[in-house]
């Protein structure tokens, strides 16, 4: 939760950042779709990169408590892939709220502002 959450944080950070190149994007007729496709590649990245790491970090801790590990193997990639599922989906499901304001944009109030 805590992470979906953080994700949320800095994907609405980034589009609230980028909002007059958005602005410009739409003034030129970049349609709704391009837009939420635009947000979401950047999210669905950044989430990548962290679940990769937190896949390899994962790893590297269980060979080191693997005498304290009963009934679970190390490379249980079930649990492993599972988790990496379920933050991913976390992940998109954080990252659709900013990817919908930011397509719901209006062209000349971003490029007004500032």
């Amino acid at each position: 939760m805590l992470g979906t959450v953080g994700l949320y944080g800095v994907i609405a950070y980034s589009v609230s950042q980028r909002r007059r190149e958005i602005g410009v994007r739409m003034a030129l007729g970049a349609q709704k779709s391009s837009v939420y496709a635009l947000v979401m590649k950047e999210s669905v990245w950044l989430s990548l990169a962290g679940i990769s790491g937190g896949l390899l970090c994962s790893v590297a801790v269980t060979m080191m408590l693997r005498n304290l590990l009963f009934g679970v193997s190390r490379w249980d990639g079930v649990t492993l892939g599972g988790v990496a599922g379920l933050l991913l989906a976390a992940s998109l499901v954080a990252s659709y709220l900013p990817a919908r304001r930011a397509a719901s944009l209006d062209p000349m109030q971003a490029l007004r502002a500032e």
